[in-house]
């Protein structure tokens, strides 16, 4: 079903779509029959239920995997609901689709799976089942409301996996860029560890697992969509340049509004995406086109991933 009209402020711009460009990128997104090679599929958006086209995926293909489930929580995406299961439960519906995607991923592979604390631990126990666990990165959601009788929920996770001991890790493109409060010089005045620029006083850090710079995409920002759960594109940059070179394959089984492939494409990647719902599927589309003609992505510039509201211009 289209999106339906809303009325939004002027300065609002969220990503839509009018029926016709709907049309338009149906004809753009692609449907499995069967079997596919990888030439078919790279680039591509697969709008079909991944259950269905599981088997059809090529072997040993894909770099990097990015799945943002759907989260243990009764949770209605676009007229499709998910109830909320029991751990248990959780647990063996992540090795439905989890598992056949191990088949896929070269034996190099990285994946990172997303989560929040009521599902931490069945993701734990399936990745440890089958995978090497790295680190578990935790992220600050500044959205949300607050709690009368409980903490606010401000954070979400995502665990970092790989098949092997042989695995693509660029600490260099992933460095931050934080502000300096106290600078410590050398005798001579010469700063210590930071640099003088146009924006003040930086220094390079190398990334932690805990991640405070990151905005979700909200009304006035130009990557948002009308997706309820979409990732901020700084996220998925950090994770891609971290685990994966130019030229590779980064697999995102429930794209949703297309955050995972749009990225890919800004930083030189190839991806495969999957979405059942045809509506974020043609939004994927439209945002990919939108990334051809623009491939910045706020807080990642000249390099760099920047603290929230640490640069000027």
């Amino acid at each position: 079903m289209t999106q339906s009209p809303q009325k939004r402020a002027p300065r609002n711009r969220t990503i839509t779509l009018s029926d016709e460009e709907k049309e338009r990128y149906k004809q753009t997104c692609l449907q499995l029959d069967g079997p596919a090679d990888l030439e078919t599929i790279v680039n591509r958006t697969l709008q079909q239920d991944l259950f269905a086209i599981l088997e059809w995926l090529p072997s040993a293909s894909v770099d990097l995997l990015f799945a943002d489930p759907p989260y243990n929580l009764s949770k209605t995406f676009n007229g499709r609901p998910f109830s909320q299961l029991s751990l248990d439960d959780y647990e063996t519906w992540l090795t439905t689709w989890l598992l056949p995607l191990k088949r896929v991923l070269k034996p190099t592979a990285s994946l990172y799976i997303c989560g929040d604390w009521r599902s931490a631990a069945a993701i734990q126990r399936v990745l440890e089942k089958n995978f090497i666990v790295r680190n578990r990165i935790t992220w600050e959601r500044e959205k949300g409301r607050g709690a009368q009788a409980n903490w606010k929920n401000c954070a979400e996770d995502i665990w970092f996996a790989t098949q092997s001991d042989e695995y693509t890790f660029n600490i260099e493109a992933v460095k931050l860029k934080r502000q300096v409060i106290a600078p410590y010089t050398y005798a001579d005045g010469r700063p210590k560890d930071w640099q003088e620029t146009e924006n003040g006083r930086f220094r390079l850090t190398h990334p932690a697992n805990i991640w405070t710079d990151l905005t979700v995409p909200f009304w006035s920002m130009p990557e948002n969509t009308d997706h309820p759960t979409q990732k901020p594109e700084k996220l998925l940059a950090k994770i891609i340049l971290a685990s994966s070179n130019a030229e590779d394959i980064v697999l995102d089984p429930f794209l949703g509004s297309g955050t995972t492939a749009v990225v890919a494409r800004k930083l030189g990647r190839r991806f495969i995406g999957v979405e059942i719902d045809e509506t974020y599927a043609c939004l994927a589309e439209k945002r990919l086109e939108m990334a051809a003609a623009n491939p910045t992505i706020q807080g990642y510039a000249d390099g760099f991933f920047w603290e929230r509201n640490s640069r000027k211009k």
